[in-house]
């Protein structure tokens, strides 16, 4: 598994971890806060989920490169290409 994937993965699950204390006790998120409000935990929590989402596409992405690079050179205009190259440099 590709090691962004695994960032992603946690990345989602602490944000929600977050997302659900926070709704419940918004205090024991932000204890430096004399105020802690519920908007305040939303505003911290969009961003962790977008960032975690953005992680785990970029990781799919990463790991079906290589698998379509190996499709694009099996492909039959390959050898033919490379013999246009050879005749051209003679």
């Amino acid at each position: 598994m590709e090691p962004m994937l695994v960032w992603a993965i946690n990345l989602l699950v602490l944000s929600i971890g977050i997302l659900i204390v926070g709704m419940i006790k918004p205090k024991w998120i932000l204890f430096w806060v004399e105020q802690p409000n519920r908007l305040m935990i939303q505003f911290i929590v969009v961003p962790m989920l977008m960032g975690a989402l953005v992680l785990y596409g970029e990781g799919n992405r990463v790991e079906q490169l290589p698998q379509e690079v190996a499709k694009d050179k099996t492909t039959a205009e390959t050898p033919v290409i490379v013999k246009e190259l050879e005749q051209e440099k003679k």
